[in-house]
């Protein structure tokens, strides 16, 4: 059926808010103004992060036609209880001839069964999945919930604390790339399944923006807008300080997570263990 040529499906805290950037500013690609759509996982959502607020929000920053018009659709489609393959391909009408994707880190945490279902409704789209280090990419998320509010803020020196922190259930949904690969390869075709890292997106993100748009189809000769390549937009947001001492501890938490990300993942996860000794 027709819907997003891509998915892309996390990792949170591991350059998802890049890559919609460097897509929505790409003239080959139509984005739609709410960065996750939070379609599959919205049953998991709280009502201070509703589809209502983030429609409106949406609304007062587009002068685009194609989102208004998106706007108008997703508000019908959002107001139907039913989780609904034909409904959420409607999402992406307004594309027209450009190229056009779901980036929702969520979904890395969704059951089996919509997993399943994703997968068999939308065979041909691109599965995506950013990777980072789980002890960079926990310690990135802690440090947004404290700016958030949604958790008191703590001393990050406090070993005992950063562990009780760490056991959070949505903290360690999200810190097991392993895992949730695996649970994705199994039904993808191993062509429709990308793994990017994060690592390189530090280090060559150019490189890294012209493999995924020649993934995608679209032309890595043209620019995104004014943005470099490189661009990150969340440089000065304020982060908790990570001593090594700590550093180490969080470490040992993922030690076997580390390792079958070196198994499972490959490329640049492959030396992951050894940033931290083990």
């Amino acid at each position: 059926m027709n819907g997003p040529n891509f998915i892309c499906i996390g990792a949170q805290k591991a350059g998802t808010g890049w890559l919609y950037e460097q897509l929505r500013a790409h003239p080959d690609f139509w984005m739609p103004p709410i960065k996750e759509l939070h379609y599959f996982d919205r049953n998991m959502r709280t009502p201070r992060l509703g589809a209502e607020d983030r429609f409106d929000e949406a609304l007062r920053e587009s002068v685009d036609q194609r989102d208004k018009a998106f706007v108008g659709i997703a508000r019908e489609i959002f107001a139907d209880p039913e989780i609904s393959p034909a409904l959420y391909a409607r999402l992406f009408e307004v594309r027209g001839p450009l190229i056009s994707g779901d980036i929702t880190p969520g979904y890395s945490t969704l059951s089996d069964e919509m997993v399943a279902l994703i997968t068999g409704s939308f065979a041909g789209a691109e599965i995506l999945f950013l990777a980072r280090d789980p002890v960079e990419r926990a310690w990135s998320q802690i440090s947004m919930w404290v700016r958030h509010g949604r958790i008191p803020r703590f001393d990050p020196a406090d070993a005992d604390t950063v562990l009780r922190v760490l056991s959070h259930p949505g903290i360690l949904a999200r810190s097991y790339p392993s895992k949730i690969v695996r649970r994705w390869r199994q039904r993808v075709a191993p062509e429709k399944f990308h793994i990017y890292f994060f690592d390189d997106l530090k280090t060559a993100p150019a490189k890294l923006r012209l493999s995924i748009l020649e993934v995608l189809g679209a032309d890595p000769g043209k620019g995104s807008g004014n943005l470099p390549a490189g661009h990150n937009a969340k440089a000065r947001l304020e982060k908790l300080r990570l001593t090594n001492e700590v550093k180490g501890v969080v470490a040992n938490f993922f030690r076997e997570e580390l390792e079958d990300c070196s198994r499972e993942l490959g490329g640049p996860a492959a030396g992951w263990p050894g940033r931290y000794g083990l």
